[in-house]
């Protein structure tokens, strides 16, 4: 079975929680190199893939790519775009973490070089393949909502104290705020839900003293189909709304709580550990249905390990790449948007 070797740019919980055990958990890739300048981090990659080679800085690695087939880019959110195009200018294949880039012109600048040099990019939409999210697309393909009316979708934290690091306290020029954290998450799949926006609305606030961006952010989108999607996104309500509320002619489908596979790999967790993957347990199970008559409907199991699964059929048996960067672009489109609203 060919086997590609993967670079990871970036050991923070990017890289080592999402990114790096999804690769090892592909049959056909393995993490061959990780590229981190803090000797904690270089440790704890060596731990975790032994025979890893660990490099400093990203520039050694773009001076001698050889042996390296992809590489994927867990970096601060203002380094996305300018590694890309270095990755992509070193002959290499490229997944990016989202935010894709800081604006639309940067984010199809880097499609452009990657289309002049005939090489494969993405950007890892990994929310795509969320219990919940996976769930409703089953509904609507099952016709089960009749037309849908309204969507609204929420990532919602309480965080009175901000933890500080760069996405909170950083500054616009670093991509911080909510808006570019959880914002390319929501508007991602209210775009692939129900298609092209046709006009954006956006309230946004810094609600804590020592946060210089947004971290309380409300856009409401109104799709070239007619539906209408609501999305939040707060890091201080101290109480939660429904992960997912959808609203349609016939029923409406309502779920609280976040997919399981973000607490899986961050309690160490690795998909093929011979359980059950991405599972929600019954009790978590969405509401299907009217007022006064509603049931559960099993969820469908989340689905990480897909995407890089997705990236291995690209690169090795000419597939489509599993997220297409113009969708990120078209998601950074309504962000800029939602930024110039005040």
């Amino acid at each position: 079975m060919a086997s590609l070797n993967v670079a990871v740019v970036g050991y923070g919980l990017a890289g080592s929680v999402f990114h790096a055990p999804l690769i090892a958990a592909e049959p056909r890739m393995r993490v061959a190199a990780v590229v981190t300048s803090s000797a904690e981090r270089a440790d704890q990659a060596r731990h975790e893939h032994p025979g890893v080679r660990v490099i400093a800085a990203a520039d050694e690695l773009f001076a001698d790519p050889a042996g390296i087939d992809l590489m994927v880019i867990a970096t601060p959110n203002r380094t996305h775009a300018p590694l890309a195009r270095h990755a992509l200018a070193a002959g290499l294949p490229v997944v990016v973490d989202k935010p894709f880039a800081l604006t639309a012109a940067e984010g199809e600048q880097v499609i452009a070089a990657a289309e002049a040099a005939g090489l494969a990019l993405s950007v890892f939409q990994n929310r795509r393949w969320d219990s919940d999210f996976r769930t409703v697309r089953r509904l609507l393909a099952d016709g089960e909502l009749g037309e849908v009316r309204r969507f609204e979708s929420r990532f919602e934290r309480w965080r009175p104290v901000s933890k500080g690091g760069w996405r909170e306290i950083g500054g616009l020029d670093d991509g911080a705020g909510i808006l570019y954290d959880l914002g390319p998450h929501l508007v991602d799949q209210a775009l692939t839900l129900f298609g092209p926006v046709v006009d954006v609305y956006a309230e946004w606030d810094s609600r804590r003293a020592d946060v210089r961006v947004d971290d309380d952010a409300f856009l409401a989108l109104t799709h070239a189909s007619g539906v209408r999607s609501h999305l939040w996104m707060n890091a201080v309500a101290p109480q939660l709304g429904p992960r997912l509320r959808v609203l349609g002619s016939e029923s409406g489908y309502v779920c609280y709580g976040l997919d399981p596979q973000e607490d899986a790999l961050r309690s160490g967790r690795r998909p093929g550990d011979g359980k059950p993957w991405g599972t929600v347990e019954p009790e978590r199970w969405g509401l299907l249905g009217v007022e006064g008559d509603t049931r559960q409907v099993p969820s469908e199991p989340g689905d990480y390990p897909a995407f890089y699964a997705g990236m291995a059929a690209a690169l090795l048996d000419g597939a489509a790449v599993p997220v297409d960067p113009r969708d990120a672009v078209a998601a950074l489109r309504i962000l800029e948007r939602a930024r110039q609203s005040r």
